[in-house]
């Protein structure tokens, strides 16, 4: 029988939430940051009323999931950038 994970700590959720903020300034395009940092904000006021032990562990579980989903997207990102941001950055 597996026992359920004890619910995460308020620490141990902002600590989650600072993260994915800062996973968020990581991708150099503004419009993917910005989408990033809402999508972020909107999901933990989503998750804010949440009461039930289980139901909080599995949504902490899943943003941890989400917050490593988001660096190695980042990181690709990165990788593989356009070197020119603008398209008024073009030399004709």
């Amino acid at each position: 029988m597996a026992t359920a994970a004890p619910p995460p700590s308020r620490k141990q959720i902002l600590s989650l939430f600072r993260s994915f903020l800062r996973s968020s300034r990581q991708f150099s395009d503004y419009n993917i940051r910005e989408y990033t940092k809402r999508r972020t904000i909107d999901a933990f006021r989503h998750n804010k009323t949440l009461t039930n032990p289980s139901s909080v562990a599995a949504a902490f579980a899943d943003g941890n999931h989400q917050l490593q989903v988001a660096k190695r997207q980042a990181l690709v990102y990165h990788m593989y950038s356009p070197e020119v941001k603008s398209i008024m950055e073009i030399k004709c």
